[in-house]
């Protein structure tokens, strides 16, 4: 499968509503909206629908990640309802494009109605299915790397893909601190291995008040 490939989609509906989600009526009135509505009317649903996005405190990590090292192919491993992948694409330099992989059907099409809501359909493309399995399948060069899918199996993603990497390529993964137990031997490796510059980042949660959560952030060498 080649990195890249995407279709258009029209816009249904912003992320799976609810009776109290009333803001949809509004925003259908328009057929797209600036990326930072996007991101903010999610943000405002994704605490009692119970919504794992990475949120605008982490999210600015990724904000910084692509500012800093202007990723032209990204790949993303676990989009949900397409929060991160609009807040990735809205810096992307012409020509940019990221590549979704999701297991859901249901999310993957939310997040394609929210990405073309964005106005960013024609940069992204969401692949349904088990990324154990996508992801041998994918060919092209990868600059950036956002893992947020089952924890246990970031390693396995990150091998997988690593034959796409390239000397200053950057590999984020979500949730390091909540699920340090799960994604353990990830970090064991992308620290140790000799194969990654690797740093960690913690921010304060997003939604209502805890621990935060952190991601790590690993530059190919």
């Amino acid at each position: 499968m080649k990195l890249g490939e995407n279709l258009c989609f029209r816009y249904k509906k912003l992320v799976p509503r609810t009776p109290t989600d009333k803001f949809y009526t509004l925003d259908a009135r328009r057929e797209t909206m600036r990326p930072e509505e996007v991101l903010e009317s999610i943000e405002a649903v994704a605490p009692r629908q119970g919504l794992p996005i990475i949120g605008p405190k982490r999210g600015r990590f990724l904000d910084e990640v692509i500012e800093t090292h202007r990723p032209t192919a990204i790949l993303e491993v676990g989009t949900l309802v397409g929060y991160s992948a609009v807040r990735m694409g809205r810096h992307l330099n012409d020509g940019g494009r990221i590549t979704c992989v999701e297991i859901r059907e249901d999310m993957a099409s939310t997040a394609r109605s929210n990405l073309a809501k964005a106005g960013l359909g024609g940069r992204v493309s969401v692949i349904v299915g088990d990324a154990r399995k996508v992801l041998p399948t994918l060919e092209g060069r990868l600059d950036m790397v956002f893992l947020d899918a089952v924890k246990e199996d970031y390693l396995r993603y990150l091998k997988s893909i690593e034959r796409l990497l390239h000397s200053g390529s950057v590999v984020v993964a979500d949730n390091v601190k909540s699920h340090a137990d799960a994604v353990g031997p990830y970090l064991e490796y992308v620290r140790k291995s000799g194969a990654y510059s690797s740093t960690y980042r913690e921010a304060p949660p997003s939604f209502g008040t805890g621990p935060g959560d952190a991601v790590e952030i690993s530059i190919k060498l």
